[in-house]
């Protein structure tokens, strides 16, 4: 166990993922991703996958957050790589924190927001996959337009409420 300047405790599995973090960067070819942020510390965490066959195929992530964010967010996608989406679905907090051997009692909301970020990612392919079905959309990039159209109207229907 390490601890930082603030006598945060962190099991040496947690100091792995932080400083030698799994599965980095952006899914070139994505078809799902999630993107959460919390607000009462400023972390974030998107994630981007590739499912083929109902199976995430590739997944990565990138945070801007804590130690506990970068480590936990390394340690969802080895979770979730490989597995189907329903039984990715099913990874909890409990399991990220289990997985790591541990985390601060402060620093738990952490595994929350990379396991959000999942399920978001989860989703965002399943809604992709239903329009592409339906024919509403042809490829990734009129999904993510049609998306970034939608986010604009909201986020413009509610600027006068500040």
């Amino acid at each position: 166990m390490a601890e930082d300047s603030y006598n945060l405790v962190y099991s040496e599995k947690v100091l792995d993922h932080f400083q030698n973090p799994r599965n980095a960067g952006v899914v070139p070819d994505y078809n799902g991703i999630g993107k959460i942020g919390d607000p009462s510390c400023g972390d974030m965490c998107i994630i981007t996958l590739r499912v083929e066959k109902e199976r995430i195929a590739d997944i990565k992530f990138k945070v801007y957050g804590c130690a506990g964010a970068i480590a936990t967010s390394s340690a969802v996608t080895e979770l979730a790589l490989g597995k189907n989406t329903d039984e990715a679905l099913q990874i909890t907090d409990d399991d990220v924190v289990t997985y790591l051997d541990g985390l601060p009692e402060r620093k738990k909301h952490c595994s929350l927001l990379a396991v959000q970020a999942l399920q978001q990612a989860i989703y965002d392919y399943w809604l992709f996959e239903q329009l592409k079905k339906e024919g509403q959309v042809k490829n990734r990039q009129e999904y993510d337009e049609i998306r970034e159209e939608i986010r604009q109207g909201i986020l413009a229907q509610y600027a006068g409420y500040e």
